[in-house]
């Protein structure tokens, strides 16, 4: 089921692109009370809309990779096979997609942390049943990327 977000909320949210940012500032921004802003993004988190959390820029930090993983599966229980990979240490996200692959995960990796690429390899892939095959991308270089430290 689609929420349908108003342009109210859409404005509240961009505005927080900072997380910090007060929401007395935003009310007023927006020409609404502080109380309504506290109440809509309050509700856009309940319903699962909206998350503030902290995002790290991993290239700031010695010793993490990025990987992009593309995922051919031997079941078409994409769903629940996406749920399963976002469970594994270290993947940040999994999602259904269409072309070559049926999933496609991003992955924050870290020897210092214990999670190599052959470490996850070795102990975490083969906790997910049906994977026919596997393609990696490591990521050198980014602009503009941030991620949740799930290590």
């Amino acid at each position: 089921m689609t929420n349908k977000v108003d342009d109210t909320n859409k404005q509240i949210i961009r505005e927080l692109i900072d997380g910090r940012k007060p929401y007395s500032a935003i009310a007023e921004k927006e020409g609404i009370t502080e109380n309504t802003v506290r109440a809509r993004v309050n509700k856009l988190v309940d319903e699962g809309v909206l998350s503030i959390t902290g995002l790290v820029d991993p290239e700031k930090f010695s010793g993490i990779q990025i990987v992009i993983m593309g995922i051919k599966l031997k079941t078409l229980d994409l769903e629940r096979k996406a749920i399963e990979f976002t469970q594994l240490r270290g993947v940040i996200n999994a999602a259904v997609v269409t072309g070559r692959y049926d999933l496609v995960c991003q992955l924050l990796l870290n020897e210092d942390d214990g999670l190599s690429l052959l470490d996850f390899f070795k102990h975490e892939l083969g906790k997910v049943d049906d994977v026919a095959d596997v393609e990696t991308f490591i990521v050198y270089q980014s602009h503009n990327l941030k991620v949740p430290y799930v290590l």
